[in-house]
């Protein structure tokens, strides 16, 4: 009987020897395990072949990808809209123009990858692409999370450029995404940086309208002055006396109107806010030094030396003439100074090479789709083979047997219907 057992053994092709009886473990050793891959080639091969086919047909059904890239050059560091930021960030905005390593940035374009990530830009580019039908998304939500699937913004790389790319089923449509991406964050560039030029703009405006109501109206006292006690030509001490003082106190005022506008959007350590304050102080210390006071302007009176009794009212008239003079000529180049600031917003990023038409496709990568093809289903093969020959082993070992079968007598038990 045992001779019997030992022949059928033998012309099975796949049965596993038997264990080595100077094997301490009781396990495979490699030879048996390559045994094992040998007597199962078929099966190897044709799963193998079985995957390698699968990827072929992935690899050539799946839909074509085209990808088009476009290189910018973010902002430098002394345009407007970096400097408009700093002056919001107040002492932090000179950190983070060295670099942003004290607000948590590893790289200063960090600032405008998040920019071009915006829901802002990315909603733009859903609706002028029309992209939600394109991607067959019910909600515009959706449709910008698929967006973002096809869009990679890449600013990390040592040229200190932004890559951005963009996926299609179309090479056209990926570039004109591309490029139009861009314009997208110009405009969203441009309205952040002229909300802030702009209301310096606006704000300077007001201020020289009432500048030139009051000199308007310090030039009809003048004239009043003149046809009340006529024409009366001062001493050349008391005219540069009277224009020093009109021009301190003019530049004064100018001063805090520059500060007010500061303050609207600078923090209270913003350089430029620190600067002017100490500018001021210093006028404010020469028109000391004249004998006159901000506070109380008449405090300058032309001594009556030089001035005449009856011309005393005339210095006073001429002294506010100038006054608003030279405060209306600043505010006025203030005012252009704004002007032409918000004039040339927008223009802050330089695009270096601007997105064609790619001419290969960059999904699927054929190649790697057929050689992960033929090495996965070498492994899932190889791996099915050993699984079998271990639990072959499992069958032939008397207690392991004997346990499946008790696991096949419950499942039998379990699935029979209840008598």
């Amino acid at each position: 009987m045992a001779i019997e057992t030992q022949l059928s053994n033998s012309q099975d092709p796949y049965s596993l020897p038997p264990p080595s009886p100077r094997s301490d473990t009781g396990g495979f050793s490699l030879l048996d395990w390559l045994l094992v891959l040998v007597r199962r080639r078929r099966m190897i091969l044709f799963v193998t072949l079985f995957c390698t086919v699968v990827s072929l047909l992935l690899a050539f059904l799946l839909p074509q990808e085209y990808t088009a890239t476009v290189l910018v050059m973010p902002p430098r560091q002394n345009s407007s809209l970096a400097t408009m930021l700093e002056s919001q960030l107040g002492s932090l905005g000179s950190l983070a123009a060295l670099g942003g390593q004290s607000l948590g940035m590893r790289n200063p374009n960090d600032m405008y990858v998040a920019m071009f990530k915006s829901q802002i830009v990315e909603d733009a580019m859903v609706q002028q692409f029309q992209l939600q039908r394109e991607y067959r998304k019910s909600l515009l939500s959706k449709a910008r999370k698929s967006f973002e699937n096809h869009a990679d913004i890449d600013g990390t790389g040592k040229d200190n450029l932004i890559h951005i790319s963009i996926e299609d089923r179309s090479p056209q449509r990926a570039a004109q995404i591309a490029n139009a991406y861009v314009q997208q964050f110009r405009l969203l560039s441009r309205h952040l940086a002229a909300s802030g030029a702009g209301a310096r703009a606006d704000f300077y405006y007001q201020q020289l309208q009432q500048a030139k109501d009051q000199l308007s109206d310090a030039e009809e006292a003048l004239k009043q002055t003149e046809l009340s006690t006529g024409l009366i030509e001062l001493s050349s001490q008391a005219r540069a006396l009277i224009e020093s003082a009109a021009s301190l106190r003019a530049q004064i005022a100018a001063k805090k109107v520059q500060i007010q506008a500061l303050s609207t959007f600078a923090a209270g350590e913003n350089a430029q806010l620190l600067e002017a304050e100490q500018e001021l102080a210093s006028l404010q210390t020469q028109l000391d030094k004249l004998g006159g006071s901000e506070q109380s302007p008449n405090s300058l009176i032309v001594p009556r030396a030089n001035v005449p009794q009856a011309g005393l009212e005339y210095a006073r008239r001429l002294r506010d003439v100038k006054y608003y003079e030279t405060i209306f000529e600043i505010l006025a180049r203030q005012y252009e100074l704004a002007k032409l600031e918000q004039a040339k917003e927008g223009a802050l990023i330089q695009v270096i090479s601007p997105a064609i038409p790619p001419d290969r496709a960059s999904f699927p990568p054929r190649v790697p789709f057929i050689l992960g093809g033929v090495f996965g289903g070498l492994f899932l093969a190889a791996l099915i083979a050993l699984c079998q020959a271990g639990w072959e082993r499992l069958r032939e070992d008397p207690e392991s047997g004997a346990k499946i079968e008790l696991l096949r007598e419950e499942f039998r038990r379990r699935r029979s219907p209840a008598s």
